[in-house]
């Protein structure tokens, strides 16, 4: 591995860290203050967080065997598979969130739950604004090298973008969530929100088909 991306992986692997404890923290807040006022939204949304922790401690330890195990002599062709196995599995958790989010649509659908507008805005707005800070901490170039120097798809840090994928979608189903929130409390249009989560739930589904096409490749040795 040349030490241009060595130095990438390191920032990626510190970068992931520093997300990992943001979330954890806004995890544990979310559930205590579940508890504490009885808010099941908020619990809701504290357990979620704990898959994104998951998911994003998956990749924080790929990086931690590649690098530990860079000289063993246990591995044939180098320890760089190990992130791309941890992309693959990654993305089919993004996968099955996005399938899980258009199933609980389409419930919603059938059997229209009442809506605690004001705690639910609230929800999606706290995830929203942990969701930016983490993307804030892992956007510069996001496992990739500076725009200039053009890269193929086997030198990029699938690892990195599987877990800013799943960042990316938990913002993106936020920012959905309070546009269709805003919407219902103040127009009574609680039909949106089921919409909303479908069009979401089949945009993180295209994230996922994506990433594994590419990680499959790699893994098999297909030339790209």
């Amino acid at each position: 591995m040349c030490e241009h991306h060595h130095e990438i992986s390191n920032e990626n692997e510190k970068r992931t860290l520093i997300v990992i404890i943001f979330t954890i923290v806004a995890m544990i807040a979310e559930i205590a203050y579940g508890y504490f006022t009885n808010s099941m939204a908020l619990l809701a949304d504290g357990y979620h967080m704990g898959t994104h922790a998951l998911a994003l401690g998956l990749t924080y330890a790929a990086y931690v065997l590649t690098r530990k195990l860079a000289d063993s002599e246990l591995f044939i062709n180098g320890t760089e598979k190990i992130g791309t196995l941890t992309a693959y599995t990654s993305s089919l958790f993004l996968g099955l969130t996005g399938i899980w989010i258009i199933v609980e649509a389409f419930q919603r659908f059938i059997n229209p739950l009442d809506i605690k507008f004001n705690e639910a805005i609230l929800v999606a707005i706290i995830g929203l604004v942990v969701n930016t800070v983490c993307i804030f901490i892992m956007e510069n170039k996001h496992g990739t090298h500076h725009h200039e120097e053009k890269i193929d798809a086997h030198s990029e840090d699938y690892n990195y973008k599987a877990a800013y994928y799943h960042i990316l979608a938990d913002a993106l189903t936020s920012i959905l969530a309070i546009g269709a929130l805003v919407i219902g409390k103040y127009f009574q249009v609680v039909y949106l929100d089921a919409l909303i989560g479908i069009l979401g739930g089949l945009l993180i589904l295209r994230w996922a088909v994506g990433l594994l096409k590419n990680t499959v490749k790699i893994l098999v040795d297909m030339k790209i």
